[in-house]
């Protein structure tokens, strides 16, 4: 089988760039974010999520077409975006044991942003509290809402009422608003999807209303990850958190097809064994993709007819219509069906430009800590 040597993907210095590897594509991950921006309709409202990405070249990016606000889920990604300067950067988490010593660090080290966090019961509450008056300072906290994802978060209603109110009495930290991940949404026709959302929001709405109405705050509201974002742009001053966009992957690509965005990372591999006629081996283990879900874990661009039946720590079994047209040493471009937990899984990614290898950018917030 003759592969594209002129493919979008396909990368001219590729000889050089050992395998498996995360490449990112510049020119795609500028009109990602590009294509975020025309969507929102208001940039203000927009808050992705770096959990995806984890390296500070591409917050940058973000940074630079305007977007000032931004969502985390780690100590080390909150330090990475204050390191680029990024203005508010909320803390998807809620701080327990030495995580809230950390937070209280980051806001004392790095004055220029504002962080907040997220709080879903009074035992947390009450800690944070405990650690902002010894640390001498204010921390804005959200409300995290069980909107029916079930993992964390308390249910919009009178118990998530009475911790607003309980959490106002505390010093230290200051309820300003609301969170609301909808992760368990994934149906994948539109319609449907709006439908669910507006049925799992309804509850966040009602709730903002009662606090508005007791104690005269409005509150920040925070919601949404890639799949629902175009569900709430309607809804005034919600911000919507997508993270996934930037790099796109397999997928949402199937989840979500009336989403634009484009596949900006790929990982690579080699062929590095032909089993028999139908049976080839790569360098792609458990590794090098993401491995928490079923076959398939990778989609190849440049071999589509390629699907994997086995894995272990280095390896990738893939079976073939006919292994005669593979050469040992050959190097397929492969679409990740997860993309954030693989490139947490790489030290660093190679940067291509107008098919070339250009630079490196370290993967700087896969680690749990970078200062603090």
């Amino acid at each position: 089988m003759e592969r594209s040597t002129t493919a979008w993907y396909t990368i001219s210095n590729i000889a050089g760039i050992d395998s498996p590897a995360l490449v990112l594509y510049y020119e795609r991950i500028k009109e990602n974010i590009r294509l975020l921006k025309q969507l929102s309709g208001n940039i203000s409202l927009l808050r992705p999520h770096v959990k995806t990405n984890k390296i500070a070249e591409v917050c940058r990016l973000m940074l630079e077409e305007g977007i000032t606000k931004f969502k985390c889920a780690t100590i080390a990604e909150a330090e990475m975006l204050a390191q680029v300067q990024a203005p508010d950067v909320l803390l998807a988490y809620q701080p327990v044991g030495p995580k809230a010593q950390r937070l209280a660090a980051l806001i004392t080290t790095y004055p220029g942003t504002h962080f907040s966090c997220l709080v879903d019961n009074k035992v947390a509450a009450a800690s944070l509290s405990q650690v902002a008056v010894a640390h001498q300072i204010a921390i804005d906290i959200l409300l995290d809402l069980n909107v029916g994802m079930n993992r964390t978060g308390i249910p919009p209603g009178k118990e998530a009422l009475d911790l607003f109110e309980y959490c106002l009495a505390l010093p230290g930290i200051n309820p300003a608003g609301l969170h609301a991940y909808d992760g368990h949404i994934k149906e994948t026709v539109p319609v449907k999807r709006q439908l669910q959302s507006d049925n799992a929001f309804a509850g966040v709405q009602a709730l903002a209303a009662t606090i508005q109405e007791q104690w005269g705050i409005t509150p920040v509201i925070v919601a949404g990850g890639s799949p629902t974002f175009p569900t709430h742009l309607h809804r005034a001053g919600v911000e919507c958190s997508p993270g996934t966009f930037v790099f796109w992957d397999r997928g949402y690509k199937e989840q979500l097809p009336e989403q634009p965005f484009d596949y900006a990372a790929l990982v690579i591999t080699r062929v590095i064994s032909i089993i028999d006629e139908h049976t080839i081996c790569t360098d792609l283990g458990h590794k090098s993709v993401a491995a928490e879900n079923p076959f398939p874990r990778v989609y190849f661009l440049n071999a589509p007819e390629a699907t994997s039946v086995g894995q272990s720590e280095e390896h990738l079994v893939l079976k073939v219509p006919d292994a005669a047209v593979y050469a040992i040493g050959e190097v397929l471009y492969g679409v990740p069906m997860h993309i954030c937990p693989t490139v947490a899984l790489y030290e660093r990614a190679i940067v291509i430009k107008d098919h070339e290898a250009i630079e490196e950018w370290k993967v700087v917030a896969r680690d749990r800590k970078i200062t603090i």
